[in-house]
């Protein structure tokens, strides 16, 4: 089966008719949400084909209960590298994850890899799975929240916003619910459309989303705005940050006039452009901070100040704590 997911990726029809054991890797502080989206698909499909297509196993590397973000525990047995025999090892993340990283976490996922095993990541574990070096040439995707972090920190790695991403012997998705999609389409590709489908609707999913959906809502809902002209803005903006743009680039850019701009800010958000665009850097740099080890001049510098004293002033003014005491809160 993992020869075929390689070659084919989403088109992996089970031919040998033979149980796919999947098995979760759960580290402290799990998303439970992004946990039990992947796993009430494998339970369904059981369930609906009246056979045990699927089965899995819960593991961590120590034997012993593993407590998500919301303090729900779940009992695992030890991953052995030596003897661990599965189709796909997903990598479960969640909170505080650049925390959770050890060289014995990185170390048994290298041995796992080299062993020809794929691997997965819901949530935030693709930051794991960069660390241990184990997504080189391969795309892969991550929660909105830390993929400005990730970007940072592994400029050489493909991270993309997509929901989630199949690239051969790696799967990953950004979190939440679209654990439930990407497992809809390895079902699909391993049994067919019409299982996953009957899956989804099962479980009250409208539709098995596509890799390349959005993980953020449209700014259309995010603002409550509907003015064309004003969300064009705000999306330049958003896709500037590290080096903002004046206000009169931001203008000419939108295609409308400086005065325009203004009076569309003041009039649907309540902020000066300036003020918006501060606003959404300085968000940005609260990620980082919470989501690398990057220092605080890079921080400011990924978030378009030139440098940290001014950087750390508009922070404090904007969170009440300063770069430093927010870092030392996580």
């Amino acid at each position: 089966i993992r020869d075929r997911i390689r070659t084919y990726n989403f088109k992996v029809i089970n031919t040998q008719n033979k149980i796919t054991k999947i098995s979760f890797l759960l580290v402290e502080e799990f998303s439970m949400i992004a946990f039990a989206s992947a796993l009430e698909p494998l339970r369904t499909a059981n369930r609906i084909s009246k056979k045990k297509l699927f089965e899995w196993e819960f593991l961590s590397l120590n034997n012993q209960k593993v407590f998500c973000s919301n303090g729900i525990s779940i009992d695992t047995q030890n991953l052995n590298e030596e003897k661990f025999q599965t189709d796909i090892l997903f990598v479960c993340g969640g909170i505080n994850i650049k925390d959770k990283i050890n060289k014995k976490l990185l170390g048994a996922l290298r041995r796992v890899s080299r062993n020809g095993i794929s691997l997965g990541s819901l949530c935030t574990a693709s930051y794991i799975l960069a660390k241990a070096g184990l997504l080189t040439n391969k795309k892969a995707t991550i929660h909105w929240e830390n993929l400005s972090g990730v970007r940072e920190e592994f400029p050489d790695l493909v991270f993309t916003n997509n929901l989630y991403e199949i690239d051969k012997d790696r799967f990953s998705c950004s979190g939440g619910t679209s654990s439930l999609d990407l497992m809809l389409n390895i079902i699909s590709g391993m049994h067919g459309n019409n299982l996953a489908k009957s899956i989804s609707d099962q479980l009250i999913h409208e539709r098995i989303r596509l890799p390349n959906d959005f993980q953020r809502m449209d700014l259309r809902s995010r603002l409550g705005v509907s003015h064309p002209k004003l969300l064009n803005a705000v999306s330049i903006m958003e896709e500037n940050l590290e080096e903002p743009l004046s206000q009169k680039e931001l203008a000419f850019k939108s295609n409308i006039s400086l005065r325009q701009l203004e009076r569309l800010f003041k009039k649907y958000i309540s902020n000066t452009p300036n003020q918006y665009y501060l606003k959404l850097r300085l968000e940005r740099a609260q990620n980082l901070l919470m989501q690398t080890s990057m220092s605080i001049l890079s921080v400011a510098l990924a978030s378009g100040f030139t440098s940290s004293s001014h950087f750390s002033k508009c922070y404090k003014v904007q969170f009440g704590i300063s770069p430093r005491e927010t870092r030392f809160q996580e």
